[in-house]
């Protein structure tokens, strides 16, 4: 049941993208009304979480109406909506992927507050959208194994993979295989060594690959609450290659000028949410099956909706 229904998110993907990189709307949204805030979610389960929580908030502290697009395969599908009009707010955008992916410059490693500022300033000059301020959780790429195979060939960092490089089989997310700057090819070079074996896979897919034996090693996100679900050991990028990628919504300049309280709703969400938390979030999702709808609703009213008076 779980396949089937990971097979069916993916398919659902597939069409959100294909009808946004066509440049068309989706059926329902093209009459939505000026009080109706869209919210643009990719198809990995904090996304969802994010989602929910964003629509949450605007619901319980005004009377806008709100309306999620789910299930989106890509940060360039969901910036690609914004960016036509077709979405008002990304419920998670990262810092580093914008900064390589959608502005096109270097990685700046280890330079998390100048990538921040630049990647902000750009958005709203080039784009005219939103930047908020962090989360407070970061999510990076990061390589995976087992507990048994870390203890095998002794691995506590990405480059300690190097002496068994080659006989190692890893699962990669698929769009990390092609990207610039932090993707495969930036990654040889600067490691200094390649896989005997790589398999691009959805990200979703990775972890039970891993789990179940299929794969030596995995790329997977560093908030997945299957971490915590396989007991997995995360390898420290030692050499510092993938660049900040802390999270943040963003939203159009315009849906904020035509609804200024937007503004103050989402920054109740500025530093509410660390690296803990977020896994801890997506292991109810992951692991106990709870709907990221639930978890976001469930987290809320634990925190009083981060206090305040509601609508």
């Amino acid at each position: 049941m779980r396949k089937f229904k990971k097979w069916l998110l993916s398919l659902i993907a597939a069409a959100a993208s294909a009808l946004l990189l066509a440049g068309c709307g989706f059926p329902g949204l093209s009459g939505t009304s000026s009080d109706t805030v869209r919210i643009a979610s990719q198809n990995t389960t904090e996304q969802q979480i994010m989602a929910y929580m964003i629509q949450d908030m605007i619901q319980h502290y005004s009377n806008l109406n709100t309306t999620i697009i789910n299930n989106l395969g890509s940060g360039t599908v969901s910036f690609n909506a914004l960016k036509n009009d077709q979405a008002d707010i990304s419920s998670i955008r990262f810092t580093g992927t914008d900064l390589t992916t959608i502005l096109g410059e270097k990685v700046q490693r280890g330079q998390t507050k100048k990538t921040d500022a630049l990647v902000k300033r750009q958005f709203d000059s080039k784009y005219g959208m939103h930047y908020f301020p962090s989360y407070g959780f970061a999510d990076t790429y990061a390589f995976m194994v087992t507990k048994q195979t870390a203890k095998k060939y002794n691995l506590k960092t990405v480059s300690d993979m190097q002496k068994v490089s080659s006989k190692l089989t890893v699962g990669l997310d698929q769009t990390w295989l092609e990207r610039k700057g932090d993707g495969y090819d930036a990654f040889q070079k600067l490691y200094g060594y390649s896989f005997g074996k790589t398999y691009p896979m959805q990200i979703g897919l990775v972890y039970d690959a891993l789990e179940s034996g299929k794969m030596d090693a995995i790329l997977g996100y560093s908030t997945d609450g299957r971490i915590k679900s396989y007991d997995l050991t995360i390898l420290k990028d030692d050499r510092h290659f993938f660049p900040p990628y802390n999270a943040s919504a963003v939203a159009t300049n315009k849906i904020l000028a035509a609804h200024p309280k937007l503004k103050p709703i989402l920054s109740r969400l500025n530093g509410k949410i660390d690296l803990k938390t977020m896994q801890s979030l997506n292991y109810q999702v992951d692991n106990n099956l709870v709907e990221p709808e639930v978890v976001a609703k469930q987290f809320l009213e634990k925190n009083n909706y981060f206090e305040g008076s509601g609508k």
